[in-house]
Parts: structure tokens; sequence; C-alpha cells
């Protein structure tokens, strides 16, 4: 089983089918919140959902094609991140993340991303890894924006949530840039 230790009371972990309760219920109970920006919170009713989106991680971690792992903060899943895309033909990493309302304003998330990029480079041997945000996601584009990338461009009306069309900055940081 993977685990990654960020810190004495923070570390990532490959989800595991026993997971689904806990994750569901952070889902659920931060329903109002997440919803704002994933559209995904609107098809999670149920454990059974999250049950059947770890089992496509899993799957995704065998074929080596994704990578998402709960992100533990004392002792409790606040949150999932992870490489929802695997290039390998370009060394090429996507980062998304999520964490529950209560979980918000603690650092949790920079330095869970920033343990995925230190994975993804040193482990996974990737040249680039983006992040994809909405631009009205002030927090979520502040991560990327502390973590030293570049924004490349806005993709217009690029994801439908809800009832609109929304636009994404695209974020992106090179292997030597993390280097330096």
């Amino acid at each position: 089983m993977f685990t990654y230790r960020i810190r004495e009371d923070l570390y990532l972990k490959l989800l595991e089918p026993s997971d689904a309760r806990a994750v569901f219920s952070l889902t659920d109970n931060s329903r109002d919140y997440l919803r704002q920006w994933l559209p995904w919170v609107d098809h999670t009713n149920e454990e059974a959902d999250t049950r059947a989106f770890i089992r496509s991680v899993r799957q995704g971690w065998a074929d080596q094609n994704l990578f998402s792992a709960g992100i533990v903060f004392q002792g409790s899943i606040a949150g999932v991140a992870g490489f929802n895309r695997l290039e390998h033909q370009n060394n090429l990493g996507e980062i998304g993340y999520w964490l529950g309302e209560e979980y918000q304003g603690k650092g949790i998330m920079t330095e869970a991303t920033e343990a995925f990029i230190s994975y993804g480079f040193d482990q996974l041997g990737l040249n680039k890894i983006i992040i994809k945000v909405a631009t009205a996601n002030e927090k979520s584009r502040a991560v990327p924006e502390r973590l030293g990338f570049k924004q490349e461009g806005i993709l217009r009306q690029e994801h439908w949530l809800h009832d609109q069309y929304v636009d994404i900055a695209v974020y992106s940081l090179l292997n030597a840039e993390w280097k330096n």
C-alpha cells in the first residue's frame, strides 16, 4: 500500500475500499462548499458512488495512468489529491485536488500538492506538471501560485459547471524550475 508522509500529522495514502465511508461522509458534509467548483459532487449521492470512485482510482494506479490519494490530516481523511492524468510518452502529469470545508486554511493542500510535485518529478520522472483551476476559484488558484507554477493561459468557457460555462486557468511547472 502506498503512503507518503509529509509531516507528523499529515500524509497521503492510496485509497482503500474501506475508506469509502469516510470519503463519502466528507463529501456529503462539505457538499454545498465543494459543489461551487466540482460538478462530480452532484453525482456522488451515496457511499456506493464513492466506492466506485475508489475502484477507478485503484485501477488507474494499477494501469499507471492516474494516481489519486487520500489526504490524511490528524488521523482523518481531509480530502483527495493526485495526478488525474499521467501521460508517460510526454512525461506529463496533471494534478487535481479537493479538501473538505473544515480543513480549509491550514496549508494542507499546499503541502499535499508539494508532495505530489516532488513525487512526480523525483519518482515518476515527469518533466512537466499542470494544474487547471476555475479562474474564479481564488483559494485553489493560490496553491500553484504559492508553489512557483507559471500561468500558461486561460481556457475560455472550458468546463460546464451546473448551469454555466467557466473559464479555466492553466498553470505549469517544469522539472528544471522545481529543482531551482
